[in-house]
């Protein structure tokens, strides 16, 4: 059941990030805040947050597998699916970085 628990935070976590992100203000040379993390920060923990999601997944496989006790297989389906779903979510903010990327580059100067 905490799988659950730490998808529905997962998610609520990245509408939150994505509610600040809209309400930030749209000047190109604003001044950081003071204690405000960058976009790269944001970027990394939102990558890191993939990569230990899909270990829990794997370290979960491998105990169902090797049938260590109190390892439910919904429990594996259910981090195996968190894992995929958060993977397809970053590769998806990939996407829409290099996309953006590319209109720039395109843009005449």
């Amino acid at each position: 059941m905490s799988q659950g628990v730490e998808f529905n935070r997962l998610m609520l976590e990245m509408r939150s990030m994505q509610m600040e992100a809209m309400a930030r203000p749209k000047v190109a040379a604003a001044p950081a805040e003071v204690g405000a993390p960058s976009f790269s920060d944001m970027l990394g923990q939102a990558v890191n947050k993939v990569n230990e999601t899909q270990q829990a997944s794997s370290q979960l496989a491998e105990a169902f597998e090797i049938g260590k006790s109190g390892v439910d297989i919904t429990d594996v389906m259910i981090a195996s699916q968190k894992a995929g779903v958060s993977f397809q979510a970053i590769t998806q903010v990939r996407n829409k970085l290099v996309q953006a990327y590319q209109d720039i580059m395109q843009m005449p100067v």
